[in-house]
């Protein structure tokens, strides 16, 4: 018997089929209080043959729709009418009262999304941002966003990221085209020459990527940083002393916030250690100019270039704190020297000590370290062929990127099934909504770039046709062990093969998607950040049964995407044994971390 009900606030209040006979009532314009009685009655019996005794709100009102669709239908759509007008009133109330929360919550720190993103710091200038953001984001969800994508995304279905920012997602950004053209070309707005001199070249990178980073949401990226700036050390025949200060120029530049939110630019540059192939016999460029001597002919300006970026990281600032960014990508080749090189010792040294550096593996891979500077040429061969975005895990290649993530709440998915049927059921629904808001969205900042709200990307890009729609998951291991067909965390090869279908059914799915729409997808293992601990919290407080990777009143979160548990085991060889063959289906960033301790 129903004895509660659970409005949209979470409160409980006592169930009173009067109150559903009043509103059906209101359908009769008045003039039908026994018969609304009567249909109330017979509403609430249907109810509690599908609920014990709390029904949400939402419950009830869909059953009386249901209803009176069988009994009445031009009651029916008065009554749907009715819902609607009283949806707008509370959409309005909201947006009129929100303001005072979104404020306090911010300044209280009360609310997830002051730490949604990991390199804002709470600030003025992030408070500006939390207040800006908040109004784009009901504008995404109520104005751009259909109402499928929307409640997919408030009920915690989904999670689609930066809502905040009416921008697309990443870039990579073509490093020899700023070096050819210089910073500018954007009416109204000031204009650089190309650099003839390294110091003038990293102080322009500093502020491209600082202009770039406010028309976008996530990182920039450049390719082939050491091999591009060598050719600068080359022809002024720099000392190492001067290498050092341009390179440390540029370091302290990109950490300095410039961005909106009081923040830095989120930085990331791909160092190519030897000449690449691809660029070996082509003629350098300085100053806009092609010199008379090769890139393969800077080997040695290449490691002074390599040498004073990996010095600058490891002294870190006036207090020795480690440089968040640049985040460095670096390309292992069958090339790459593992000999004891000065070199090499200082990144490995780097890596101990920050972990800071990605590194590309390319020894078993069917991409090419150049695929980051030769991917705007290679997309688009076979629609049904899910290309990879080059770059690392938070890097891009040149002219690529991401129009923006849907992540996928795989725990509930799995928490929520009857079976494995009707899993991949309830998968296939949530992908087509995923899919769908990444469509939208494409066309929303296609029509905005065209428009010039974007003025710099319009000049060094010109479109997203390169871009992909990218969507990523969270919990593979809860979702395994919330699954009842397995109930088995990811350490278990019932689980694991588990994972490896859905993963591959996903990528299917995806190839589909860029039949039907034309655009690149593509398949994330999403650096979930907060998007871990925000679905995990509204999962259990709908759903207080759901196992979460934390327990026992702790707070709760989700393994980031199809990662092993945490602290499942100290051996590096048999976390990389069992990832070996979901990681490799990801065809966006995915990321092996390493924790080795002391």
């Amino acid at each position: 018997m129903l004895k509660q009900i659970k409005k949209r606030d979470g409160r409980l209040q006592k169930y009173d089929p009067t109150k559903i006979a009043l509103a059906i009532n209101k359908a009769f314009d008045g003039t039908k209080d026994t018969e609304s009685l009567i249909y109330a009655v017979e509403i609430t019996q249907n109810l509690s043959k599908k609920f014990d005794k709390i029904v949400e709100i939402e419950a009830v009102q869909d059953e009386v729709e249901r209803y009176l669709m069988q009994v009445d239908q031009d009651v029916a759509k008065k009554y749907i009418l009715y819902r609607k007008d009283r949806e707008r009133i509370r959409n309005v109330k909201s947006t009129v009262f929100n303001y005072k929360k979104t404020v306090e919550d911010y300044l209280n720190i009360e609310d997830w999304r002051v730490k949604e993103n990991s390199t804002v710091n709470y600030s003025l200038g992030g408070l500006i941002l939390n207040n800006s953001g908040a109004i784009t984001a009901n504008y995404w969800l109520s104005e751009v966003y259909d109402e499928e994508i929307g409640n997919a995304h408030r009920n915690a279905d989904i999670h689609i990221h930066d809502l905040s920012m009416l921008s697309a997602y990443c870039a990579g950004w073509d490093l020899e085209k700023v070096i050819k053209e210089g910073v500018g070309g954007v009416e109204g707005k000031i204009t650089s020459k190309p650099a003839k001199h390294l110091f003038t070249l990293t102080n322009q990178l500093v502020n491209f990527l600082g202009i770039m980073q406010n028309e976008w949401a996530g990182a920039q990226a450049f390719s082939s940083f050491d091999t591009y700036l060598a050719p600068f050390v080359k022809i002024d025949n720099l000392s190492y002393d001067e290498v050092k200060q341009a390179i440390q120029s540029f370091v302290f530049g990109v950490n300095t916030p410039s961005r909106w939110g009081c923040q830095a630019p989120f930085s990331n540059i791909t160092l190519d250690w030897t000449v690449p192939s691809d660029l070996a016999e082509r003629n350098a460029i300085v100053g806009g100019e092609e010199l008379n001597f090769k890139y393969k002919d800077c080997q040695k300006e290449m490691d002074m270039v390599n040498k004073a970026f990996l010095e600058v990281m490891l002294e870190g600032d006036a207090n020795g704190r480690g440089f968040q960014y640049p985040i460095p990508t670096y390309s292992i080749t069958h090339e790459f020297d593992w000999s004891e090189t000065e070199n090499n010792q200082l990144l490995f040294e780097m890596t101990a000590k920050y972990g800071t550096p990605y590194f590309s593996n390319y020894l078993n891979s069917d991409m090419e370290p150049s695929d980051v500077r030769s991917m705007c040429c290679r997309l688009r061969l076979d629609l049904r062929e899910l290309r990879k975005k080059g770059g690392g895990y938070f890097g891009s290649g040149a002219n690529t990127g991401s129009i923006g993530v849907v992540t996928l709440n795989m725990p509930r998915l799995a928490y929520l099934a009857e079976d494995e049927k009707d899993f991949y059921l309830k998968l296939d629904k949530l992908m087509d909504i995923s899919a769908r808001s990444l469509k939208m969205k494409r066309d929303v900042v296609t029509k905005l770039l065209d428009a010039g709200l974007y003025p710099y990307t319009k000049r060094y890009l010109g479109d997203f046709n390169n871009h992909f729609s990218t969507i990523g998951l969270v919990g593979m291991n809860e979702a395994a062990l919330n699954a009842n067909w397995i109930q088995e965390n990811l350490t278990n090869e019932k689980a694991q093969k588990f994972s490896l279908d859905v993963l591959n059914h996903m990528r299917n799915k995806l190839s589909d998607y860029q039949e039907l729409y034309g655009d690149l997808y593509n398949l994330e293992a999403t650096p979930a950040e907060s998007t871990a601990y925000r679905l995990a919290k509204h999962d259990k407080d709908r759903y207080p049964q759901i196992i979460t990777a934390s327990e026992n009143g702790h707070t709760p979160y989700y393994t980031n995407s199809s990662h092993l548990p945490v602290g499942f085991t100290e051996s590096v060889s048999e976390a990389l044994n069992i990832q070996d063959e979901l990681q490799v289906l990801y065809t966006s960033g995915t990321v092996f971390h390493a924790f080795l301790g002391q």
